[in-house]
């Protein structure tokens, strides 16, 4: 058997000053491609998500989620041999990409205007919370303030019960436009598009406005602050969860009058809510949600969940079943499909999902999550330093010790 082929993003080298979720899923997204992940820590207690808890062997679920596939260097920033040899580091990348706190990188002198000078040819990508040039661009930014202060909040839970999305969406989808944007910055370089841009930035702020595009498009021509609707949409009726009689919840919905004239006639067996010229077009249904919420209640609550299911599927009709992570966890479609593989951490492999992106003849690598400064001696030599360099180096903090390393695992 050959070598498996080189991934999209082969040949590339992102160095990384990365934190919590936001750069970290951005640079574990572009290791799932191939490219080379060199994330830079403290030395002493490197990025802070690797203490958020202890639950996967001793490791937080947070960094094992969002580190895979990374080499881990230890510099102190402050320490002028630190800065040095990330300069160094960064002779030789591609990529740069920074989500620290706000004039942090500006005060190392690692703001994106400044490695356009010094770094001309590599991109670079600085994901911060606010953007700048605003009244708020000074603050820090975590996902629930995030949210909370772009509306994110106030359109979901129930009325009167504003809630955060369980999933930290403002991070998530901040470190995936940001990779969008590297790629589209790599292309420019490579095809020597005119103009083509060499840095940029994303924020938590504006990556969670765009995600409230269909509210704030909403409100601005009605007037109208829709309420939040739990486990509903407010743009489409029925559409929902419910209660079926063996003690579970699915979930039902209708997007377009064809679908509902189905599920009211073929599945519900309602030819008179089908018929009912109030219930005819989405915007009449949705002004009568709580009428069909309630009639598909009394329906859902005399059919077991799989019976529900096999009819909706049979009428056409969307349906799936509310889960817990557990049952996620387990979910037969996963394994059937084969998404789960083995990822190795300091504390021994654990089960991994694949990344979404399926291309055809490519298997991610899947690589290790890294122990704090697993790889500094390796990528310092790499970049040409000697033996005696790096013991100075490590004497006098410029990088991290093998004790530093050591109290992390303690």
């Amino acid at each position: 058997m050959g070598e498996p082929p080189a991934g999209p993003l082969a040949g590339i080298t992102v160095v990384s000053l990365e934190q919590a979720v936001s750069a970290p899923m951005c640079t574990r997204t572009l290791a799932d491609f191939g490219a080379r992940v060199i994330k830079v820590e403290h030395p002493r207690g490197g990025d802070f998500a690797r203490h958020y808890d202890d639950v996967v062997h001793g490791l937080a679920a947070h960094f094992v989620w969002a580190n895979r596939g990374k080499e881990s260097v230890t510099l102190d920033l402050k320490h002028p041999d630190g800065l040095m040899i990330l300069h160094r580091l960064l002779d030789r990348a591609d990529v740069f990409v920074s989500n620290l706190a706000p004039g942090a990188t500006a005060a190392l002198g690692l703001a994106p205007d400044d490695l356009a000078r010094c770094h001309p040819e590599v991109v670079v990508l600085e994901i911060d919370g606010y953007g700048a040039g605003g009244p708020l661009s000074h603050k820090r930014a975590y996902d629930l303030l995030i949210q909370a202060e772009a509306g994110v909040c106030a359109v979901t839970g129930g009325p009167g019960a504003p809630a955060k999305p369980g999933p930290p969406i403002a991070d998530v989808c901040s470190g995936l436009y940001g990779a969008l944007a590297i790629l589209a910055m790599l292309h420019g370089k490579r095809s020597a598009a005119p103009g083509a841009q060499s840095t940029g930035s994303v924020s938590l702020f504006d990556t969670a406005v765009e995600l409230m595009g269909y509210a704030l498009t909403y409100t601005r021509h009605t007037g109208v602050d829709q309420q939040p609707l739990g486990m509903s949409s407010p743009a489409v009726a029925p559409y929902g969860a419910y209660a079926t009689a063996d003690g579970r919840t699915v979930v039902l919905g209708t997007t377009n009058d064809r679908e509902w004239q189905r599920l009211a006639r073929e599945l519900i067996g309602r030819a008179d809510l089908a018929d009912d010229p109030a219930y005819a077009g989405n915007a009449d249904r949705v002004r009568h949600r709580a009428e069909l919420d309630a009639a598909l209640a009394q329906w859902c609550a005399r059919h077991d969940l799989a019976d529900i299911q096999d009819r909706a599927d049979a009428a056409g009709i969307g349906n799936s079943r509310y889960n817990t992570p557990s049952e996620v966890n387990a979910h037969p479609h996963l394994a059937a499909r084969d998404r789960w593989r083995r990822v190795d951490t300091p504390a021994g492999s654990v089960p991994s999902l694949l990344p979404p992106p399926i291309i055809a003849g490519y298997d991610p690598p899947m690589g290790s999550v890294p122990d704090l400064g697993d790889h500094t001696g390796a990528v310092l030599t790499e970049a040409g330093f000697g033996d005696t360099e790096i013991a100075g180096f490590r004497a006098s903090g410029a990088i991290g010790s093998a004790a530093d390393t050591a109290q992390t695992k303690g």
